[in-house]
């Protein structure tokens, strides 16, 4: 029995691809990247507060 291989030829674009770029599923991953990236600026303004906190009272011991 021959089996035969079938060969596309050109960009034919499946349903998932086009799943991905619709516009309610990019408002949904963009809203989702926001919220990571303000969770990620607080810990980072968090790290800096500590850590000027922490170069604050080094210098005050030192200077006493």
């Amino acid at each position: 029995m021959h089996h035969r291989r079938h060969r596309h030829r050109g960009f034919r674009p499946n349903l998932l691809g086009r799943r991905w770029y619709e516009r309610e599923r990019v408002v949904e991953r963009l809203e989702e990247y926001q919220r990571d990236l303000e969770q990620e600026l607080a810990d980072v303004t968090d790290l800096l507060r500590r850590l000027q906190n922490d170069a604050g009272a080094q210098q005050a011991t030192a200077t006493v």
